[in-house]
């Protein structure tokens, strides 16, 4: 199996107020904590929906602006393009990540059921998310899973997610240096 990871980093940060990608955290940018948190589980990685010089970048699909799904669809079209079998998907603000990662998710496809977004999909599944995205139901991420029969997996500690300035103060003052 073939691990394509793409770190989703192309969302607009609403809720954040400015570009979540660039908060600190650390010293170090979320984008940046994301790729390190990421790169140990895959045999390869993307960053979705921002160019970005510390890996590859692929662009969201069919284009800009489709949230979570567009980032999702872009990583599966690279993957498909580049022999890998399977996409590890995870947001920008996923600084920590569990150390079994690979092991809960595998085998696919299957997703943390606190945070849908980091999941493990196979790249074959790009044409049930292609009908998703020009569908009239749900663009959800759990819209997705349900479609393939992804599983979800709960009763883990639960990877950060920080919407706010003041959920990354939080997590800057839990996970201390």
């Amino acid at each position: 199996m073939r691990v394509l990871g793409a770190v989703l980093a192309g969302g607009q940060s609403s809720r954040f107020g400015s570009d979540k990608a660039k908060a600190l955290l650390h010293g170090r940018s979320l984008l940046e904590h994301a790729v390190e948190a990421l790169r140990p589980y895959c045999d390869a990685l993307v960053v979705v929906g921002r160019p970005s010089a510390l890996a590859d970048s692929v662009e969201d699909w069919p284009a800009p602006g489709g949230g979570p799904l567009g980032g999702l669809a872009g990583a599966l079209h690279h993957a498909l393009a580049n022999g890998f079998s399977h996409v590890l998907s995870i947001s920008v603000d996923s600084a920590f990540l569990p150390a079994n990662l690979r092991i809960l998710l595998e085998p696919g496809p299957a997703y943390l059921a606190s945070q849908p977004v980091i999941g493990i999909w196979p790249a074959a599944a790009a044409g049930a998310l292609e009908e998703i995205l020009f569908g009239n139901g749900s663009h959800s991420m759990r819209a997705f899973a349900d479609a393939i029969g992804a599983r979800a997996v709960a009763g883990i500690t639960v990877p950060a997610n920080i919407n706010t300035p003041q959920d990354l103060a939080r997590l800057e003052q839990h996970h201390g240096l």
